[in-house]
């Protein structure tokens, strides 16, 4: 099949997030964005009333975006969660080493993430990442106390926010940053990539787990804004759409490098000492490929040869495993405390709002005045 050709994809370019774009651009034109920040802080989970002082323009979208899509089938949620379980220290690996530096080796995408504050540190937009992630794959994720709808709610409108910071500055080369192209190519870098790492890793996937965890994905793009009409409907369409963005724009780019410098610098920093360091540049290698990794500068070592011994140890990990129902149990804890760990690590034991950011880097011309929004004294009772 040729559905994704160059000019449907370039139809793509042209379109943003039409209800997230007017909110953020109402909130600016109010004033109000400091105080949606500063209210957003203590909205964290789903149920929760609004606070009663958030702008009008934020109270209409978070009403209209607060309920998750009427087709989503729970039974393929569900497996999706239980893949997310068996798996979530290799998904965890994979996100971090695969599909992070599939995302640099796109030059623009490197470009953008760039020029964004939310990388004042290394480690933030991994954290950002980890934390999301975790919230989609609990129990509760789309029910009343769950913490995801409410995060997905902000990330939207952070995008959208860059949308509008990147036009207003006049100097990004198309006409819509974070266009509905590029917004699935991120929904394929954590889907599609991750899975073809865990391949590479040699971690045994059913094709069932597989597509669940795609289907997953498919559910949150549609919550971020991505037009559900163009997300491709299953994993077969989604290869062939990831193939084709990726031809379409992947190549060396001298902020691709510097983030993937950054990626290595902060993970050689999550493990004590200095012995480990070149494993990390070496797993990078080993699951995004020679080329890619020369395009992002990422450094050669002995220990380039020594990692290919990976999918053996995980193969002897499944079949401890399969020794019975209390190994996976044990094997599930330990992983899962592995990801907290790690994710404990990112965060510096920080939760991540996903803030509206104000102003951009001083680069792209974009400094708005940060104005700091303080609540209204409290109501003379007496």
């Amino acid at each position: 099949m040729n559905e994704y050709t160059d000019e449907y994809l370039d139809g793509l370019r042209l379109k943003g997030d039409e209800l997230a774009d007017a909110t953020v651009e109402a909130l600016f034109a109010g004033a109000e964005v400091a105080r949606y920040n500063t209210l957003m802080r203590w909205f964290t989970v789903s149920g929760q009333a609004l606070p009663e002082d958030v702008p009008d323009a934020a109270r209409d979208y978070l009403e209209a975006t607060a309920t998750p899509p009427e087709w989503v089938d729970w039974a393929v949620m569900e497996r999706a969660r239980q893949f997310f379980i068996d798996n979530d220290v290799h998904i965890s690996t994979a996100l971090s080493f695969a599909a992070m530096p599939a995302c640099y080796v796109v030059p623009h995408i490197a470009k953008l993430l760039s020029a964004t504050h939310s990388l004042a540190y290394p480690s933030r937009r991994m954290a950002e990442t980890g934390q999301f992630t975790v919230y989609l794959m609990r129990p509760d994720a789309f029910e009343a106390g769950g913490r995801f709808l409410p995060a997905a709610q902000k990330v939207r409108l952070l995008h959208a926010s860059i949308r509008r910071h990147l036009k207003e500055a006049g100097k990004w080369p198309e006409p819509v940053p974070i266009c509905q192209e590029d917004m699935l190519g991120g929904l394929m870098m954590f889907s599609i990539q991750v899975l073809d790492a865990l391949h590479r890793m040699g971690v045994h996937i059913t094709p069932d787990g597989a597509e669940a965890y795609y289907y997953a994905w498919r559910v949150v793009g549609a919550v971020l804004g991505c037009d559900p009409a163009a997300i491709p409907p299953d994993l077969e369409a989604a290869r062939r759409f990831s193939d084709r963005y990726m031809l379409r724009h992947m190549g060396p780019s001298p902020e691709g490098a510097h983030l993937t410098g950054q990626l290595i610098e902060m993970y050689e920093g999550v493990v004590p000492g200095t012995l480990l360091d070149p494993v990390v540049p070496a797993l990078i290698r080993f699951l995004v490929g020679d080329t890619t990794a020369d395009w992002l500068q990422v450094p050669r070592s002995r220990w380039d040869s020594v990692i290919g011994v990976a999918p053996v140890l995980l193969g002897a990990l499944e079949r401890f495993e399969d020794r019975g129902p209390w190994a996976a149990q044990l094997s599930d804890r330990l992983g899962r405390l592995v990801s907290v760990l790690e994710l404990s690590s990112l965060t510096r034991g920080r939760v991540m709002h996903y803030a509206i950011p104000q102003e951009l880097k001083a680069e792209y011309g974009v400094r708005s005045p940060i104005s700091r929004w303080t609540p209204p004294p409290p109501a003379d009772l007496s």
